[in-house]
């Protein structure tokens, strides 16, 4: 197709979202969860569901999320208290920052 851009994704990436995937369906089939079953909860398409499990990095990141939480997999804390006060300091250092970063228009001259 003309104007499609493919974005290539890095070996770390392809390999972690992989890694999501198996565990999913990992979870999904010891809590003796069908496809149709997982989709309809969380909300998806088994198509959905099936490439997430298969690693597809261009699946939508609230749905890979959503199923994961939903067969226990712990993406970042597993209380939820400890995922809100990660959430919280994350906001806190993220107000330290400068909004917008902005490319240097070159060397400055400061040889007066």
């Amino acid at each position: 197709m003309a104007g499609t851009r493919t974005h290539t994704y890095s070996h770390y990436t392809r390999q972690a979202i992989r890694l999501l995937g198996v565990l999913v369906r990992t979870g999904r089939l010891e809590r003796r969860m069908t496809a149709r079953e997982l989709s309809e909860r969380a909300g998806i398409s088994r198509d959905m569901l099936y490439r997430i499990e298969k690693g597809d990095p261009r699946v939508q990141l609230g749905a890979a999320f959503e199923v994961a939480a939903i067969v226990g997999v712990p993406l970042f804390e597993t209380e939820h208290g400890l995922l809100e006060a990660r959430l919280h300091a994350a906001r806190d250092r993220l107000a330290l920052l400068p909004g917008a970063v902005r490319k240097s228009p070159g060397k400055v001259k400061d040889d007066f």
